[in-house]
């Protein structure tokens, strides 16, 4: 008897499955019509569309963070290189160098990631449904720490790259 095609098989009646593949065939179907329980996880989990694209996403919150962490980097490696540059261009003047260095300091411009660093400080606390402080009125620390971000200004340049 030689190989029957899918035709041959079907109009015969032939199931050219193996056992194993039938029983993994019918495992799929459920034959009782009211399918099995929930699990705990399930029944706890709320179904929404809005639950459904947030776990999707990640939440805003979660990127402005990473993006204001990156523009600090970036700052804090411009800002070195400019410091080392102008200490190697003063040599042994400490005096002119540390005038200069705080002068191009305070002439520094923050404002965009002060801007993004504002929008943290406002919704943060919202997007991360942070709860409130009922003695304060305020919304609760995280670990004992502020949620708020401090603008970034000369003093955060002087505190990175000392001018003495």
């Amino acid at each position: 008897m030689g190989v029957r095609t899918f035709s041959e098989a079907t109009v015969l009646g032939v199931d050219e499955h193996t056992p194993v593949e039938r029983t993994i065939a019918r495992s799929k179907i459920d034959e009782s019509g009211v399918g099995r329980p929930l699990t705990r996880r399930a029944r706890h989990t709320k179904r929404s569309v809005e639950a459904y694209l947030q776990a999707g996403v990640m939440p805003r919150h979660m990127e402005r963070l990473r993006e204001i962490e990156g523009e600090r980097r970036r700052l804090r490696s411009q800002i070195g290189r400019l410091y080392e540059k102008l200490r190697d261009h003063y040599g042994e003047d400490r005096d002119g160098f540390a005038r200069e260095w705080r002068r191009r300091a305070r002439r520094w411009n923050f404002s965009d990631v002060n801007q993004l660093m504002a929008v943290h400080n406002e919704w943060y606390p919202v997007e991360a449904q942070l709860p409130l402080n009922p003695r304060t009125g305020d919304y609760v620390t995280l670990r004992g720490r502020s949620y708020r971000r401090r603008p970034l200004d000369a003093a955060w340049i002087l505190e990175q790259f000392p001018a003495d």
